[in-house]
C-alpha cells in the first residue's frame, strides 16, 4: 500500500469512527429523563389577616452553572457534573419562583403575589440571589450532602428601597450519591430554605 493510499485509508477510519461517536452521543441525548420538581412545604404559616400589600416574586439570579435544569452534584470545590439521568422540570431559579409564589398564596398574608404586578408596579418585590442549589460530594471523608443557600431582599419598589435583607441556607446529609436520595435531599433542604424564608416575609413586612 502507497503512503497516498495509507493516509486515505486512515482518513476513512477516523471519519468512520467520528461519525460512530456524533451517533452514540445522539442515542444517549434522546435517552429519557426522570423529571423531578420541588414543591412548596406543607407546614406553611396561615397569617391570621390579609395584609393591602402588593408583593412581587421575581426570578432569583443565578450562575450558569445553577441557573439551569440540570441537577447540579460538585465532586470538588472547582468542578462541576450534572446527574446524567435526572433533570428538574423548570431551570432552578423558576422553579424556586413557582415554590415561592405558591407559598406565599397559601399562606393568605398579602392581598396579591404573583410574578409580575397588577399595575405598572408593585408595593414591595422579593428580590434573591441563590448562590447554592448543589450535591455536594466528599469522597475522601463519605460525608456527601445537599447545599442549598438564597439570599433574599424585600424592596419597595416606588424608590427602590431595601426594606430588609436576610440569607438562609440548609445542609442536609445524604447516604449515598443515587439519584433518590440526592432527590429526597433536595426536597429537605428546599422545604427548609422555604420555610425560612416564608416566616420572614410575613414577619418582616
Amino acid at each position: 500500500m502507497t503512503v497516498l493510499a495509507r493516509s486515505l485509508f486512515l482518513s476513512l477510519v477516523l471519519a468512520g469512527l467520528a461519525s460512530c461517536t456524533a451517533i452514540a452521543a445522539l442515542d444517549r441525548a434522546a435517552e429519557p429523563q426522570n423529571v423531578y420538581e420541588l414543591r412548596p412545604p406543607d407546614d406553611i404559616p396561615v397569617a391570621r389577616a390579609t395584609r393591602s400589600t402588593q408583593l412581587i416574586i421575581e426570578v432569583p439570579t443565578a450562575s450558569g452553572a445553577v441557573g439551569t435544569d440540570r441537577i447540579l452534584i460538585r465532586p470538588t470545590p472547582s468542578q462541576i457534573a450534572y446527574l446524567p439521568d435526572a433533570r428538574w422540570s423548570e431551570p432552578a431559579p423558576v422553579m424556586l419562583q413557582t415554590a415561592l409564589v405558591e407559598a406565599l398564596l397559601a399562606t393568605n398574608a398579602f392581598r396579591f403575589v404573583g410574578r409580575r404586578p397588577l399595575g405598572p408596579s408593585g408595593d414591595v418585590a422579593l428580590v434573591s440571589d441563590l448562590t447554592g442549589f448543589e450535591t455536594r460530594i466528599a469522597p475522601e471523608t463519605g460525608t456527601n450532602s445537599v447545599q442549598i443557600r438564597l439570599t433574599v431582599r424585600l424592596v419597595r419598589e416606588r424608590d427602590a428601597r431595601i426594606l430588609a435583607t436576610q440569607t438562609f441556607a440548609s445542609s442536609v446529609p445524604i447516604p449515598d450519591t443515587s439519584t433518590p436520595a440526592i432527590i429526597a435531599g433536595f426536597e429537605q433542604t428546599s422545604a427548609d430554605v422555604l420555610e425560612q424564608t416564608i416566616r420572614w416575609i410575613i414577619t418582616a413586612l
